[in-house]
């Protein structure tokens, strides 16, 4: 069976490490729309941060964003589906970080809330072009349920508080890595895998007919359950694992070769 639909994460993926997408790559994306296969952005990235990537690249289609838990129409902004963290269980979580010092930020109708802006908050507003609003310690009294929240941590400390974490809210919080030092806290359930599952439905493309393209924690569900994984050669070990087919790097247009094997019908899922 052949590729329908291609779903590709952004940062490390189908972003080079100037944040940018290569010319390599739009092209590769504009032959496959040509031929009649729908390509989307699963992300974790906020809305507002993804879509003009995706109106750059001329896509009219749902953006699967936050990881899966907001769905929403690139050029149309129609919302598809919107699961946010329960706000009882994100009041206990920002709490929590707050007890251990951990850094957190909150995403609230699409505002980045932050304490105060410091070195953390500024590398996420380089690489996301979204400013963070400092709110003090009202970022601790949300009276909004958060769409997701992200904790921000040096490599070295990630392990442990990624692991503290999940531990911690283990079955009231999805917690996957989206970076070696950023740990995304999303509702249960949620995950790009099922957001990109929901927009192929649209389409009435089946599971098996997807190809997803990743680098991340926050992309093995999806690369394992797609009917052809990708990563990409700087993907984490995990992301590597999960997937059938590994391609050359973000900076060397891996998503572009993902593209052309589909085009060329290399990529054929067994029945």
């Amino acid at each position: 069976m052949s590729i329908k639909l291609i779903a590709s994460d952004m940062d490390g993926t189908l972003l080079s490490s100037a944040i940018t997408i290569s010319e390599g790559n739009k092209a590769a994306i504009r032959r496959a729309s040509e031929k009649g296969i729908v390509f989307l952005i699963a992300t974790g990235r906020m809305y507002v941060s993804a879509q003009p990537y995706a109106a750059d690249l001329g896509l009219d289609v749902p953006l699967v964003t936050y990881n899966g838990a907001l769905v929403k129409g690139s050029l149309s902004g129609k919302v598809y589906s919107h699961t946010p963290i329960p706000l009882g269980t994100a009041l206990e979580a920002l709490a929590y970080c707050r007890e251990k010092g951990y850094h957190i930020q909150a995403y609230v109708q699409e505002e980045l809330l932050v304490r105060e802006a410091d070195s953390l908050s500024e590398e996420y507003r380089r690489l996301s072009n979204v400013p963070p609003r400092p709110v003090g310690d009202a970022l601790y009294h949300l009276t909004d349920a958060p769409t997701k929240m992200l904790v921000m941590t040096d490599p070295e400390h990630f392990a442990p508080v990624f692991d503290d974490l999940t531990e911690r809210f283990r079955g009231r919080l999805t917690v996957v890595s989206s970076k070696t030092n950023f740990i995304d806290l999303i509702a249960p359930g949620v995950n790009k895998w099922n957001g990109v599952k929901a927009v192929a439905a649209l389409y009435g493309i089946g599971p098996e007919e997807i190809m997803c393209i990743g680098d991340s924690g926050n992309d093995v569900v999806m690369l394992r359950n797609a009917g052809l994984g990708v990563a990409v050669d700087n993907a984490s070990d995990a992301a590597r694992e999960a997937a059938k087919v590994v391609v050359p790097a973000n900076d060397d247009d891996g998503v572009a070769k993902a593209i052309e094997l589909a085009l060329t019908e290399q990529a054929v899922v067994p029945e």
